[in-house]
């Protein structure tokens, strides 16, 4: 304890050069857990976003792409699917049932989904979770909403509201549906998902919007169809962007797969979203081994400038560590003192990077859930994150061992000799 005391001192005689090596070693540590945090609670929020549903069916694209734009309401679809594909493969006898998803369209950055009442009764998200209305009901007329619990709570909407979509899926649009506004329903309730911030109207919503539109144009004035008009029409879609499909027998699922992405009537893929899953990890995998190198390195020249910092000191400390000698301590005592030092400076350097942590999490995590619509929990240290910190910890006290075996090897008459 005496010795920890002593090395606390020591460390605070020099609080100017101390303070700046742990600094250095406290903002890789936020780095390298950063990293590392960012990375499992994005492979988390992702695997969590969709469950239970065997295939994701749309135009032919990419794996990848297809889950992107479909489920995490990232990117946009390639082409559609007429609804006469949709419907015909939907009646196939193995599918036990589909979900319908339209998208193109926007509210202040927010993406709208046109789907069925299907949707609320099927979709599954965390291991089999449905959701459920924090508010109000779902939609059953041609122009009612409902909101993702996010769209609510930022733009302060209730149950009642009207709202004004807008063509695109521009965070500012200049193409609003204004001659068809849509009331609010309902509310879900928060999923942790891209569900929260989704508006879902139903496809005939859809449809009705863009019933007097040419080729994405809006109407010429005196062209327009009003909503009483619209509502007497028979708004079937001709169109959607994908489908969800739940199969009856698991073992039904490949066949399904392999008639889906041989379909004559149009070019379709059908994708297990498990497998597209794994394929965007194995993606993502090469930048994520890169950050984390990127990381390690940071972490390992703070630990190298604790190093410099200690031996350049070295020097300076001649006549102190001299006069402890004097005063009864032993080589291993000078040897302790410094292994001290560098392990206060790690410990101190990691609790303080990992408040650091805390605080930028605290501070990033809610721009990450809306600007790119998943969730990251805030949770405490995983076992993982301890160990990085032991083996920093550890890396530091190794280092410290440099300069304090060469203070060990320094005699009490050359640290009481002066040297010009």
């Amino acid at each position: 304890m005496s010795t920890l005391i002593l090395a606390l001192k020591s460390l605070y005689n020099r609080r100017v050069t101390a303070l700046l090596t742990l600094s250095a070693i406290a903002l890789s540590v936020t780095l390298l857990l950063g990293v590392e945090r960012i990375r499992q609670g994005a492979r988390e929020s992702f695997s969590n976003t969709i469950s239970k549903t065997d295939l994701i069916v749309g135009a032919r694209s990419g794996p990848v792409q297809l889950l992107l734009y479909s489920v995490f309401r990232i990117g946009d679809a390639t082409n559609n699917i007429s609804w006469k594909s949709y419907r015909e493969l939907a009646s196939r006898p193995e599918v036990a049932w589909t979900v319908p998803i339209s998208l193109g369209d926007s509210h202040h950055g927010f993406r709208v989904m046109g789907t069925n009442q299907d949707y609320f009764k099927y979709y599954r998200y965390s291991r089999e979770r449905s959701l459920e209305l924090a508010e109000g009901a779902v939609f059953e007329n041609v122009f009612d909403a409902v909101l993702g619990a996010d769209v609510a709570r930022e733009m302060g909407y209730r149950p009642g509201q009207k709202i004004v979509l807008t063509h695109g899926i521009g965070e500012v649009g200049f193409l609003n549906h204004e001659d068809k506004p849509f009331q609010v329903v309902g509310i879900l309730e928060k999923t942790g998902t891209p569900v929260d911030r989704t508006i879902h109207v139903s496809l005939e919503g859809i449809e009705a919007m863009h019933v007097d539109w040419q080729s994405g144009a809006p109407p010429v004035s005196g062209e327009e169809i009003s909503v009483d008009q619209v509502l007497r029409m028979k708004l079937e879609p001709k169109n959607i962007t994908a489908f969800l499909v739940g199969v009856k027998s698991k073992i039904l699922t490949f066949r399904l797969q392999r008639d889906i992405n041989e379909y004559r009537e149009e070019p379709l893929l059908a994708i297990l979203p498990g497998v597209a899953l794994q394929q965007l990890w194995s993606l993502v995998g090469m930048a994520e081994t890169a950050l984390r190198t990127i990381s390690a390195f940071v972490v390992l020249i703070g630990l190298f400038g604790m190093l410099t910092n200690i031996l350049t000191s070295l020097n300076e400390r001649r006549r102190e560590m001299a006069i402890l000698r004097s005063v009864g301590a032993r080589p291993i005592h000078i040897f302790v003192l410094l292994v001290s030092e560098a392990g206060l400076l790690c410990v101190l350097g990691c609790l303080l990077g990992v408040l650091l942590l805390y605080l930028l999490l605290l501070l990033v995590l809610p721009l990450i859930e809306q600007r790119m619509g998943f969730f990251i929990p805030l949770s405490l240290l995983s076992l993982y994150d301890v160990a990085i910190l032991c083996l920093v910890t550890g890396s530091g006290l190794l280092m410290g061992g440099i300069p304090a075996w060469r203070a060990y090897r320094q005699s009490l008459i050359d640290g009481l000799t002066i040297r010009l």
